[in-house]
């Protein structure tokens, strides 16, 4: 039995795919939604939590981050 990876955090290049904006607006975008949290800078921000935070669905994201 094969088990599938998937990870749980994102990243700015991630957020690049959903958004379609540049890689630098999408960190920027990342840390004002980190910041919005009340997330320290040293923690990872998830995909449900910004799926959230734009008001997207996960199975939305979903296949533009895993492929």
């Amino acid at each position: 039995m094969k088990i599938e990876k998937q990870r749980v955090c994102i990243y700015p290049k991630d957020i690049q795919r959903i958004t379609g904006k540049s890689y630098r607006q999408s960190t920027r975008l990342m840390q004002k939604v980190k910041s919005d949290l009340n997330k320290l800078e040293n923690e990872f921000l998830t995909i449900d939590e910004f799926c959230l935070y734009a008001g997207l669905k996960y199975e939305q994201v979903a296949h533009l981050i895993f492929g």
